[in-house]
């Protein structure tokens, strides 16, 4: 059975450049781990008029679900205020704590400044940890300098962390 891949997207605006990296880190891991189902995307501007609603849509009941069953799940945030934004900690405080237990979770951070980049180890991580997904590899903080190249920074993390993310998956995930 194919892999499931899902980049998840805390922008809260719609085709940010967040948007932008999270597809490429997403595809720069499918085309290495082989056997993956086509890059699905859940973008979360899309979604914040109905987060915090006390009945969600079903279209957040969707996004949960699909982030949920993912095998590898790319998490994506500008950085606000050092660290990642509100509106992906409300979609994330809706996943309940150990329900990404069989997934494989790469947090990227995207920030104005290098001072920043510690952010995606202290912040991220820990959150989808808490979450139960097995976060085998340093994430990437990349700043807005390095945009221009990062298709190339994307391609060469994702060489750097496949083959972590692939022992796991074949481990938990056979086939």
């Amino acid at each position: 059975m194919a892999k499931s891949i899902v980049a998840l997207v805390g922008n809260p605006r719609a085709q940010s450049r967040t948007h932008t990296v999270a597809l490429q880190a997403a595809q720069a891991v499918a085309d290495r781990i082989g056997d993956a189902a086509p890059v699905e995307i859940v973008d979360l501007s899309a979604l914040a008029p109905h987060l915090l609603s006390a009945t969600p849509s079903a279209s957040v009941e969707l996004s949960l679900d699909l982030v949920r069953g993912a095998d590898v799940l790319v998490v994506a945030s500008p950085t606000y205020k050092g660290t990642y934004t509100g509106l992906l900690k409300s979609f994330l405080d809706r996943v309940p704590t150990g329900a990404l237990a069989s997934t494989v979770a790469l947090p990227l951070l995207v920030m104005g400044d290098a001072r920043h980049a510690l952010a995606v180890e202290v912040h991220l991580r820990p959150l989808l940890v808490e979450l139960g997904a097995h976060v085998p590899t340093p994430g990437i903080a990349l700043i807005e300098s390095q945009l221009p190249d990062a298709e190339t920074l994307l391609a060469e993390w994702a060489e750097r962390v496949t083959p972590q993310m692939t022992g796991i998956l074949n481990e938990r995930l056979p086939g």
